[in-house]
């Protein structure tokens, strides 16, 4: 690369960095921002490298930045199409960490990170190194969906023993069980700052046993596993068929219990479900506590972009965008967030409003995979279902309170929930006047405030509708 080149390319990454200062505030800008370098530039294919000293670090920031990395860089440089995160060439070898015996152990990426800062024998060793310092309790919005999940994570971290162990939280892609593994490390941690802790996936911890099987060192491995206070396992729907790995878990598990350890598995699916896994490992995995994080609710999901907005005090995002955000992004909360992540950069690098019909126009891509439409039929048909009333009152002109409030729930969901106008609306209910439905939308909102019974049967329906 030319000199004139690097010199443009860095005044451009200098501009973006400061940017993304802004925007993430000092603490994740410093420990994931800063250390990027600049890399090649390859016009003919509009790529431009950037690198990272760790994989673990590459990784981090490739699965939250990427895209505004890459959308940052293109509206830079209009030759940029493509932004690669990896680590820098000159450093993929992890540091040399050595057993007491001189033997460099069989271990790498976060959990090899974490055993750096001290040997087996060091009794004061403490790390959070692997732990992401963003995802905590304190970050962690709760809702029905998830308050039995989070209540559980925080007795596991607290001061004092829980009740029951292994705590198994289950989940689907994206709804929030990674950030509960973290903000526990980060929760015991706090409560026990000398403590030893160990995060990893289960594919890792897989990686590591056969590592230390080819190089003769299970002994060490074994002893180093079970030396740590808290044990967290991600992903754990991974050791699926592979038995020897599945042994030593099983092991592993029942010394740390023996011992009062704390242990937490986090997995896409329940214990039961793990076909091809022995069973005296799923009666360890369910003998605890099994908690189950449901899909994020229209209410959560507004709850989350509303805590991700104070982040962005310097621009205004309208209530109507997010009302729409949460309407139309269902499948999972890291795709919302995400979502408002995209939408929020590309209105600040260009000086845009953020608007409806900019976040219909940059959000296509996740809009898509998200649509699933639900119609005014399908909502009439379950609020009728829900309230054991014919489908044809829907229409009906009876004014009966047992007819008019589920009618009036149905007018509320099919404005909540679909992107029919008032009019449209009023067409399916027999043809009723628009002010008719919007009467019936600030009715519903007004009892959901003052009535529990209403707000219930509200989410309820949400939760049937969105499912």
């Amino acid at each position: 690369m030319e000199d004139s080149e690097a010199v443009n390319l860095a005044a451009d990454w200098a501009d973006i960095s400061q940017g993304l200062r802004k925007d993430l505030g000092h603490q994740l800008h410093s420990q994931w921002i800063k250390p990027i370098q600049l890399g090649a530039l390859s016009r003919d294919c509009g790529t431009l490298d950037l690198y990272l000293p760790t994989e673990f670090s590459a990784n981090w920031v490739r699965d939250r930045f990427h895209d505004r990395l890459q959308l940052a860089w293109s509206i830079a440089r209009s030759e940029v199409r493509k932004v690669n995160i990896m680590v820098h060439p000159g450093r993929r070898q992890l540091p040399d960490l050595r057993l007491d015996d001189g033997r460099r152990p069989a271990n790498d990426g976060a959990s090899a990170i974490a055993m750096a800062a001290g040997s087996l024998g060091d009794a004061t060793f403490t790390s959070s190194v692997g732990l992401d310092p963003s995802l905590t309790f304190a970050a962690f919005v709760t809702g029905e969906a998830n308050i039995l999940a989070c209540n559980a994570a925080q007795r596991m971290a607290a001061l004092e023993q829980p009740q029951f162990s292994p705590l198994y939280l289950k989940a689907a892609t994206g709804q929030g069980k990674t950030h509960l593994l973290h903000a526990i490390g980060h929760g015991y941690l706090q409560a026990h700052p000398r403590a030893r802790i160990f995060y990893c996936s289960a594919e890792r911890f897989m990686v590591e046993f056969v590592q230390a099987l080819k190089t003769s060192q299970t002994i060490e491995f074994k002893a180093r596993l079970r030396s740590f206070d808290l044990l967290l396992v991600d992903d754990i729907q991974f050791i699926i068929g592979k038995a020897s790995a599945q042994e030593e878990l099983l092991y592993t598990i029942d010394a740390l219990l023996a011992e009062g350890k704390r242990l937490v598995f986090a997995a896409d699916r329940a214990p039961q479900a793990l076909d091809g896994v022995e069973p005296r490992l799923l009666s360890r995995l369910s003998m605890g506590l099994v908690a189950d994080i449901q899909p994020a609710d229209i209410e959560l999901r507004k709850k989350i972009l509303v805590s991700k907005l104070v982040r962005f005090s310097a621009i205004t995002v309208p209530e109507d965008v997010v009302d729409f955000l949460a309407r139309t992004i269902t499948r999972n909360v890291r795709e919302l967030v995400g979502g408002l992540n995209k939408l929020i950069a590309y209105a600040q690098l260009t000086g845009q409003d953020v608007s409806l019909q900019l976040a219909e126009e940059q959000l296509t891509d996740i809009l898509s995979a998200n649509r699933r439409r639900i119609t005014i039929d399908e909502i009439q048909r379950t609020v009728c279902q829900f309230y054991r009333i014919d489908r044809a009152e829907m229409s009906s002109k009876r004014r009966a309170r047992a007819v008019v409030r589920p009618r009036q729930v149905a007018m509320y969901l099919s404005k909540v929930l679909t992107p029919r106008s008032y009019p449209e609306i009023g067409r399916k209910f027999g043809g009723r006047d628009h002010s008719t439905v919007i009467h019936a939308v600030r009715l519903i909102e007004d009892l959901r405030q003052r009535d529990a019974d209403m707000d219930g049967d509200v989410r309820s329906l949400l939760r049937q509708l969105e499912s």
